[in-house]
């Protein structure tokens, strides 16, 4: 039985980040469908087909990953995909008690999810989405915490 995985997340925008922890999940699972959750985000960087592509171009390197666009509850979005795998990336003791928290509520909901938790390597530790956009917003470069795709796509953005 093949193992699949859901990673899901609003990517606005997919970090080196996210890329470290998809390419590793690549590693241990047979597939891995990157949700890209619609976001009701107060100002987003990119809307959610930007997002979507800028996701396909950033992993596409990986065979067994393919990218999705998903809204509603997670549980849902898992059951159409047929995986019974969630992977979340966490970087502090703050997003494992929050994601933590969602996967007992998930798998409540949902009692064969199972939640795989990875950190990202060291250099990716302090790195948010919030962050690059924070720091794009404001000129600064942000080519060394995103795909050369998303650099490009924020490149444009601001000008």
């Amino acid at each position: 039985m093949s193992k699949k995985a859901v990673y899901p997340g609003t990517f606005d925008p997919i970090t080196n980040g996210h890329i470290n922890i998809i390419e590793r999940a690549a590693s241990l699972f047979d597939e891995v469908i990157v949700g890209v959750a619609k976001s009701a985000g107060k100002s987003p960087l990119f809307d959610l087909a930007e997002r979507v592509n800028l996701s396909k171009e950033s992993l596409a390197h990986l065979s067994n990953v393919q990218v999705h666009s998903f809204q509603g509850l997670l549980v849902d979005f898992a059951k159409q995909q047929r995986a019974n795998i969630i992977v979340r990336g966490v970087r502090s003791i703050a997003d494992f008690e929050y994601e933590k928290q969602m996967a007992g509520m998930n798998q409540q909901m949902f009692t064969e999810l199972e939640t795989v938790f990875l950190t990202p390597h060291a250099q990716w530790a302090d790195l948010s989405s919030t962050l690059v956009r924070d720091i794009a917003r404001f000129g600064g470069n942000v080519s060394g915490f995103v795909s050369p795709e998303v650099f490009n796509a924020i490149s444009k953005k601001s000008t």
